[in-house]
């Protein structure tokens, strides 16, 4: 019985990454515009350090959820223009004062952005109007448009820099009537919009799956999220991995049958020849999904995939390394090369943002070149 005191960590590769943006970059026109999504602490890869990243790579816009992850970023000293894409109505003086671009889903938080911006004596701020073609979570419908249109001719405070909406299903072939009605009500609605404004805000709704199935409808800007990852919408095609989640084992013992079963609520079984386990230091409350439990997980070691052994405790998990040279410090990958983030996610029955986004920030991320 051995013991090791190793650490777990995010390794983010930086050179996949760049590999990852150039594809992207490489199917839009010189003129168009690439905004990548760093929302949800850069999908669970450190969002200021990808931030970075990427306003050296040359994106031209960052986006982030909430405005909290925005000032995030520029307290780090990130300078890029920064869209706040659920922007609510309680941060506007925040939004304001960092000068993060809020976007606009309805005439309530128009109303309330106006009324700050009015207050501090600021006119033409730059804002992004949603429109919904079909996502039906937020954004402008049709027919609160001529409403829209009637405001935004006397408001002065605010100026629109972009007009946009959401795909629903750009990776789903089976969808593809669908995603092109999206695409072709909001070029009908922003159009109109756009009339009203008397002058050309800059259009964008392909998201990653979008840009790689749809690439003729990129407009102004397109928005890349899981692609910059390395998870692509493309069956087959295999992107750079950016994240791997790896560990070090920490204990190895050797069970005999006698010893009868392995962790919580006793569900793993010792094998009648015996079982070697190996434990590693990470649980469910690292990301990694209980549900993988007794078998139906597996992990790679010394470049043999093992499968888990009994319950997935909270801060650690049990593998069955039996009849394979596995020594105390040796590393296990959760997820990266082998197994891939997408195996992981498909044996989940879950998508690869669930599981990106579910490692934790005690797990420290190791920026690797």
């Amino acid at each position: 019985m051995y013991i090791s005191s190793d650490f777990s960590r995010l390794e983010i590769d930086l050179g996949g990454c760049l590999e990852n943006y150039k594809y992207f970059r490489s199917m839009l026109k010189d003129s168009t515009r690439l905004l990548v999504l760093v929302k949800a602490n850069a999908y669970g890869h450190g969002a200021v350090q990808f931030a970075s990243v990427m306003e050296k790579a040359g994106a031209n816009y960052l986006a982030v959820a909430y405005p909290v992850e925005g000032m995030e970023l520029r307290q780090a000293g990130i300078k890029s223009p920064i869209m706040v894409l659920t922007a609510g109505t309680d941060s506007f003086g925040g939004i304001v004062s960092y000068g993060l671009e809020p976007g606009i889903p309805n005439m309530y938080a128009l109303h309330i952005l106006c009324d700050v911006l009015e207050e501090r004596g600021v006119t033409d701020y730059p804002i992004h109007i949603k429109l919904d073609t079909g996502m039906h979570r937020l954004g402008f419908m049709t027919d609160e448009l001529p409403e829209l249109m009637d405001f935004l001719k006397t408001c002065k405070a605010v100026k629109v820099k972009s007009i946009y909406s959401h795909l629903a299903a750009s990776d789903d072939p089976d969808c593809d009537e669908f995603t092109l009605g999206q695409i072709g009500l909001f070029k009908e609605n922003a159009d109109a919009l756009t009339e009203s404004l008397g002058y050309k805000p800059l259009y964008h709704i392909l998201n990653s799956a979008g840009i790689e199935r749809f690439p003729e409808y990129q407009f102004d800007m397109v928005r890349l999220g899981i692609g910059i990852y390395g998870v692509s919408a493309i069956p087959g095609r295999k992107l750079a991995p950016v994240a791997s989640f790896k560990c070090k084992v920490l204990q190895v013992k050797t069970l005999k049958p006698e010893d009868g079963t392995v962790g919580y609520g006793r569900r793993g079984i010792i094998a009648p020849e015996g079982t070697v386990v190996a434990t590693i230091p990470v649980g469910y409350a690292d990301g990694v999904d209980r549900h993988l439990s007794c078998g139906k997980g597996f992990f790679s070691v010394n470049g043999h995939r093992v499968p888990t052994i009994g319950n997935i405790c909270m801060d650690m998990c049990m593998l069955d390394v039996t009849g394979l040279d596995v020594k105390v410090g040796d590393t296990v990958t959760i997820f990266g090369e082998d197994p891939t983030i997408t195996e992981l996610a498909e044996r989940l029955g879950t998508i690869p943002y669930e599981i990106l986004t579910s490692v934790p920030r005690r797990i420290e991320r190791i920026v690797v070149k």
